[in-house]
């Protein structure tokens, strides 16, 4: 499981025009599952992911997390997180997770975001063609994949 996670002052989501979600002050989080990922996957991200200190203090330090700074997250999938550029000029996404194994575990995504942050996470649709607008507050972004726990 793979996360580009990006600091915003605020992100939203556009579906065939029609506004979807949006969020002020967070994270907007890219979300690519493949074959392999699973719950374990889910637990360790969002360990990570609702503890990472990267909100500024009152000195301007990134030393506040997602729930000391009252923020929110917005998550959207992404299976092109998985491609492969090894080969050729046309990226394969062999390793992304099909929808009946990737929409399951999207939704739990979902359900321990908003666990651990103590209020609901907004969402794209899966596999909707979306629109994605965000205003990168740094900037800051963070890839985390939870097979290299990096």
């Amino acid at each position: 499981m793979r996360l580009v996670i990006q600091r915003v002052s605020t992100a939203s989501v556009t579906i065939e025009d029609k506004p979807c979600a949006s969020i002020g002050p967070g994270l907007l989080v890219l979300l690519g599952i493949e074959t392999e990922d699973s719950e374990d996957d889910i637990l360790y991200l969002v360990g990570k992911l609702s503890n990472m200190r990267i909100f500024p203090d009152s000195d301007g330090k990134m030393n506040l997390d997602i729930k000391q700074m009252a923020g929110e997250i917005l998550v959207v999938s992404q299976f092109t997180l998985h491609a492969s550029t090894k080969k050729g000029n046309r990226p394969s996404f062999i390793r992304a997770a099909r929808p009946e194994q990737a929409v399951p575990l999207y939704e739990k995504f979902l359900s321990a975001c908003t666990a651990e942050l103590g209020k609901p996470c907004k969402a794209g649709v899966f596999g909707a063609d979306m629109q994605v607008m965000l205003v990168n507050d740094g900037p800051v972004t963070i890839v985390m994949d939870s097979k290299s726990r990096e």
